[in-house]
């Protein structure tokens, strides 16, 4: 359905270098010499700092195009009876992390209405590229290893101790709840959609964090379908593997290699060296335990 709805794109423009593309999460156009990466993409999930995950998931989408964030608006939907302390405390959150990114916020847009039932803070962000050309999710070549910076499903382990650390406290130890930061599935089966490809990924070797793996459990829902913003899935040629690896290490982000691509479609899965299912799911796991 998304690839039937992306072929309606009003004007044509030539300066629009990177347009609407399924599993592409940002588009490029040119500005004279400049090339300008943008951004939109709401936060939903959570009501805790919401203003701050709200920049912070759109500025990665900037960054890994291989753009500077430089512009944030956000369009902030309150429901009917909101206190104003609420307010004030997303638009202090976004202020912070932008500030803190050396982002300007230059406008947006606030609203009360009874359309939505708790806040949503949708960002829109705008950056420089710092190159000529973009890097993209329609990258992946044929003998390129599959990476992955940090581990699976952080953002959601983040969320999930936030929004149901009470409820978690006797479940799961106290020393687990802290703030993690930044979904596997998804950006696999994106990934090899965007580059035409195949993905072959060994399951056992996708890091899954202790506070992860006792939250998943105790929702019953899979790390591996769990929202991960601020985990990095990189391809790269072989040869490059293991000095972009080093270089993250020695800036303190853990690196493992968790596949390579292949010529193909889709994502083979593997499990003991055993192929096993491993579809694209629309609905994110960490639905399970906020419904």
């Amino acid at each position: 359905m998304l690839e039937r709805l992306l072929r309606w794109r009003g004007a044509a423009d030539r300066r629009v270098v990177v347009g609407p593309r399924c599993g592409v999460d940002a588009a490029v156009v040119r500005v004279g010499p400049q090339r300008l990466v943008l951004k939109s993409d709401p936060v939903t999930f959570t009501t805790t700092h919401l203003g701050w995950y709200a920049v912070q998931v759109n500025a990665n989408d900037v960054a890994v195009m291989g753009a500077r964030p430089a512009w944030f608006q956000p369009t902030i939907l309150l429901p009917p009876r909101t206190r104003a302390s609420q307010v004030e405390a997303i638009v202090r959150d976004i202020h912070r992390a932008c500030r803190a990114l050396a982002i300007a916020v230059t406008g947006g847009h606030t609203e009360v209405t009874d359309a939505v039932t708790r806040a949503i803070v949708a960002g829109d962000m705008h950056g420089v590229l710092i190159g000529l050309r973009p890097i993209t999710a329609a990258g992946a070549r044929p003998g390129d290893q599959v990476l992955l910076t940090k581990a699976a499903g952080v953002e959601g382990t983040a969320i999930l101790a936030q929004e149901r650390g009470r409820d978690l406290r006797r479940a799961v130890p106290a020393a687990l709840l802290a703030r993690t930061e930044g979904g596997i599935r998804a950006a696999l089966h994106e990934l090899a959609h965007a580059s035409r490809v195949r993905l072959r990924i060994d399951l056992d070797c996708i890091p899954i964090r202790p506070e992860t793996d006792r939250l998943g459990r105790h929702f019953g829902i899979d790390p591996l379908g769990l929202i991960g913003s601020g985990a990095l899935l990189v391809t790269i040629a072989s040869a490059q593997a293991r000095p972009l690896v080093a270089a993250w290490r020695r800036m303190g982000i853990p690196g493992t290699a968790i596949g390579r691509v292949e010529a193909g479609r889709g994502v083979v899965a593997l499990r003991g060296e055993r192929p096993v299912r491993f579809p694209w799911v629309a609905q994110d796991e960490i639905i399970k335990a906020l419904a």
